[in-house]
C-alpha cells in the first residue's frame, strides 16, 4: 500500500493500482478501554476519475475564457480604432460645409429672402454643432486608446488649477467654490485632469442659474478607498434616470436649457474605469447633484 498525491493506493494481487479511501474507528470494552480497531477500505476509483475529469474541464474552461477575453479585447480595440478613424475623417467635410455656408452668407448678405437666410443659418449652426460633437467623440475614444501613465498625483493642486481655469473661462459666472481636503492619488495626471475639468464644467453649467452657484469639492474615506466628489446646488436630475447619465449622447435636460452633447460624463466614466475605479451620481430635480468617483489603479 502506498500514498500518492494524498490518495492511498492499493496494489492488487495482479499488480494494478487502485485508489482507496480508508477510515478507522476504535473498539472499546464496557469500561471504555480501547481493545482494537476497525479499518474500512473503500474503492475510490470513481471519485479519483471524476476529480481528474473536473480538473481537465476547468483547465479547458480557463483556456477558453482566456481566448474569448483576448478575442473580445481585440474586437473592442479594432472597433474603437474604426470609430476614431470615421469620426476623424468626418471633420474635414463638416468644416467644409460650415466654411462654405459662411462664405455664401457673406456673399449674399442682404440678397436673400428671410426664409432663405434662415435656412442658411440652420446649415451653419448644424454643421458647427456636428463639428463639436465629433470633437467630443474623438476626445472620448482617445481616452480608451491612451495608455495609463501612472504616478502620484497632487489632487489638491490639480483641482486648484482647474478651478482657476474655469473662473477665467467664465468670468461672468456668479459661483463660489468650496474645496475641502483632497488626498493624493495614484493615476494618470492628464486623464485625471480631464475628470475634474468635466465634472467642474458640468457642475457650473447646471448651477449657473443659482445666485450664487455653490460648488463643493472634497473627499471621504470609505471601505473601497478614497471617494472624491463634486457637489452643486443646480438643476439636479430625476434619480430614476441615473443610469443614463454616463451614456454617450444621453441627456436628461433639453438642449435649449443646457448646452452640451452628453459626452463629458461618458468621458469621465471611461477614464475612471480605466483606472480600475467607479463613478456614480446622486441628485434630485431642483436640489442639485453630487458626482462621486474612486480610483484603484495598480501601483506603478
Amino acid at each position: 500500500m502506498i500514498n500518492l498525491d494524498g490518495d492511498t493506493i492499493l496494489l492488487s494481487q495482479d499488480g494494478r493500482e487502485r485508489p482507496i479511501d480508508d477510515s478507522a474507528a476504535p473498539i472499546r470494552d464496557d469500561n471504555g478501554k480501547m481493545t482494537g480497531a476497525v479499518v474500512v477500505f473503500r474503492d475510490a476509483t470513481l471519485r479519483v476519475q471524476t476529480e481528474a475529469e473536473l480538473r481537465r474541464l476547468n483547465e479547458m474552461l480557463d483556456q477558453r475564457v482566456q481566448e474569448r477575453t483576448a478575442e473580445l479585447a481585440a474586437a473592442n480595440k479594432e472597433l474603437e480604432a474604426f470609430s476614431y478613424s470615421i469620426a476623424h475623417d468626418l471633420r474635414a467635410p463638416i468644416r467644409a460645409i460650415n466654411g462654405f455656408a459662411q462664405m455664401l452668407a457673406e456673399q449674399t448678405e442682404g440678397g436673400l429672402e428671410e426664409g432663405e437666410s434662415r435656412l442658411l443659418e440652420v446649415i451653419t449652426n448644424s454643421s458647427k454643432k456636428m463639428g463639436e460633437m465629433i470633437d467630443g467623440f474623438l476626445a472620448l475614444t482617445g481616452t480608451g486608446r491612451q495608455s495609463l501613465n501612472l504616478k502620484p498625483v497632487d489632487m489638491a493642486a490639480l483641482v486648484r488649477e482647474e478651478v482657476d481655469a474655469l473662473r477665467a473661462a467664465h468670468p461672468q459666472a456668479d459661483a463660489r467654490f468650496e474645496v475641502g481636503p483632497l488626498p493624493e492619488a495614484i493615476g494618470d495626471p492628464l486623464l485625471l485632469r480631464h475628470v475634474w475639468s468635466n465634472l467642474l464644467d458640468n457642475a457650473l453649467k447646471f448651477s449657473a442659474a443659482r445666485q450664487p452657484a455653490l460648488i463643493t469639492l472634497g473627499a471621504r474615506q470609505a471601505e473601497e478607498g478614497v471617494v472624491y466628489f463634486v457637489r452643486d446646488n443646480g438643476a439636479g436630475f430625476d434619480p430614476r434616470y441615473t443610469d443614463k447619465l454616463f451614456g454617450v449622447f444621453q441627456r436628461l435636460h433639453h438642449a435649449d436649457e443646457f448646452a452640451g452633447y452628453g459626452l463629458g460624463l461618458a468621458t469621465v466614466q471611461r477614464i475612471v474605469h480605466k483606472h480600475g475605479g467607479r463613478v456614480w451620481a446622486e441628485g434630485e430635480p431642483g436640489k442639485g447633484a453630487t458626482f462621486h468617483f474612486t480610483l484603484s489603479p495598480k501601483q506603478p
